[in-house]
């Protein structure tokens, strides 16, 4: 892994290729990042930084709403405390220090990302919904249209086998989509645009990768 950020979803909208094609995108927020902690091999045992992603709120008597040890934390970095703290393995850490800002423009436009975080929750769900099964006939008498079906195969093993696709919680999980298109880096507002959609409502938090796989 090269390059990574943190990103907040913004939501989606339309962008025109240099082509004419109308394409969907996703707005994404992505940084700035502050490096908080840099992690080495002689003192951590591997090479990594540790960045911070949107400024801690201040309640009405002026304190950051963050805990002592949080807070100890990111005091040495000199920086205002961040909310959000996610530590990357990139592939050259010594040309960032402690205080650096890492921002939208790391990535380039036709860069390929993987874009992680927590998908939509979608509460309890049958499993025609959850997991795309057919229903049954609707008509002649019927009186089975959305439920599971077989459960199992009889007298052996005489029982539902582990791994059995059936109603229950739908969504809500860490997910990742790989080998986005990035279409258009915005430096001077932090934003990055995506071709497509990715993980989770306005407002969830991700993170940007190159990706790990290539299917042009």
């Amino acid at each position: 892994m090269k390059k990574a950020i943190i990103a907040r979803k913004i939501g989606m909208t339309q962008v025109f290729t240099e082509k004419g094609d109308l394409i969907a995108v996703t707005v994404l927020e992505a940084g700035p990042c502050t490096v908080v902690q840099k992690k080495t091999p002689e003192n951590d045992g591997y090479s990594a930084v540790q960045l911070g992603f949107m400024d801690v709120r201040i309640n009405s008597r002026g304190n950051p709403y963050i805990n002592k040890p949080a807070k100890g934390h990111q005091e040495k970095a000199g920086g205002p405390l961040k909310k959000v703290l996610k530590e990357f393995k990139l592939e050259d850490c010594s040309a960032l220090e402690v205080g650096a800002q890492v921002k939208a423009d790391v990535f380039a436009v036709g860069d390929r990302v993987d874009i992680t975080g927590v998908s939509k929750g979608k509460g309890f769900q049958g499993a025609i919904k959850r997991h795309g099964q057919h229903r049954g006939p609707m008509t002649h008498g019927s009186k089975y249209h959305r439920g599971v079906g077989s459960l199992s195969s009889g007298t052996t093993p005489g029982r539902v086998k582990k791994g059995k696709k059936l109603p229950g919680h739908m969504g809500s999980v860490k997910t990742t989509v790989q080998n986005l298109e990035i279409v258009r880096v915005d430096a001077e507002r932090n934003f990055v645009l995506v071709k497509g959609a990715v993980p989770g409502s306005n407002g969830t938090l991700l993170t940007i990768k190159n990706t790990t796989r290539n299917d042009n």
